[in-house]
């Protein structure tokens, strides 16, 4: 039996970079179209924007003087619904699992963390943290020459500061023992430089991508990333087995499939990036709830 094809695109990937960059919000869109019905959509998509635009990109949807389009290309009369996913990642909320689960061995608790700090500490604090945290679990990291060390610090700050109690202060203290693991987790990317980050936030995007659609095995043929290298791919197929058939890479622009994957996750980054820091519109966030995939890492 053939593979199912689907295409992919991302919107907000900034590396190992979780806290601090560009974007607080990954998005990974998969969508299942033939050829011609992604080029019609295109096409539809271009004839009711009417800009003379080369290239369409999701910023383009996002206009104002655009919602009716967007709403129209998310709804449930659009060419989309029912043929389209995407996977979202809350990267302070993914970090913050990562840290519990590798510290700790309890990512539960990440929820207390993401509910309580920022609120407890204050922001300048609490990036911080968050900071140090990240510098802890990147493994190509240039820039902190003593994460660990850092990392303590910054966890000894909090704790003086007696601002935290109950829940939140039991952790911290769990953190400040945890030294020994975190500097055992160093001494594994000295020895390994080759290791899945477990910052990736690519690695739970594409296997959901892939469990997500039906079939014995999935193709997916996704924009042109620095990030898919072969060696990546090799891992990734490592992970998830053989239901991963492959993975193509193209040029956006020769491929219709992409590019309303490319729409998709832009606007769904932005739709959900608007929802975390308080700006979320009902009407779009109704609109991409059907596409979004409930195992997103996202705090409920």
């Amino acid at each position: 039996m053939s593979a199912v094809e689907i295409a992919c695109d991302e919107s907000g990937s900034e590396g190992e970079k979780l806290v601090g960059g560009e974007t607080d919000v990954f998005a990974h869109a998969s969508v299942r179209l033939s050829v011609e019905a992604a080029e019609a959509c295109v096409q539809e998509i271009r004839d009711r924007i009417r800009s003379p635009a080369v290239e369409y990109k999701a910023n383009h949807l996002l206009r104002a003087k655009n919602r009716p389009v967007l709403v129209w290309l998310l709804g449930p009369s659009g060419p989309i619904h029912g043929h389209a996913r995407v996977h979202l990642t809350d990267k302070t909320f993914f970090l913050l699992g990562k840290l519990t689960d590798l510290l700790l061995g309890s990512p539960d608790v990440a929820g207390t963390l993401y509910r309580d700090g920022p609120g407890t500490f204050g922001r300048a604090r609490w990036d911080a943290f968050l900071e140090a945290g990240n510098n802890l679990l990147r493994v190509k990291n240039r820039r902190a020459v003593r994460p660990v060390e850092e990392f303590v610090s910054v966890v000894d700050e909090l704790s003086a500061t007696g601002l935290s109690t109950g829940a939140l202060n039991e952790v911290l203290e769990r953190f400040r023992e945890a030294r020994p693991r975190a500097e055992a987790f160093r001494a594994q990317v000295r020895e390994d430089p080759r290791m899945i980050p477990p910052l990736d936030s690519w690695l739970p995007a594409i296997v959901r991508a892939v469990a997500s659609w039906e079939g014995d095995s999935v193709a997916i043929v996704h924009d042109e990333q620095l990030t898919l290298s072969e060696e990546r791919v090799s891992q990734l197929k490592a992970v998830i087995g053989d239901r991963l058939a492959g993975i193509r890479l193209v040029d956006s622009r020769s491929d219709a499939r992409v590019q309303v994957a490319d729409f998709l996750a832009g606007v769904a980054r932005k739709i959900a990036s608007d929802e975390l820091n308080h700006r979320g519109d009902a009407e779009l966030i109704a609109a991409l709830r059907p596409y979004v995939d409930p195992l997103s890492i996202w705090i409920g």
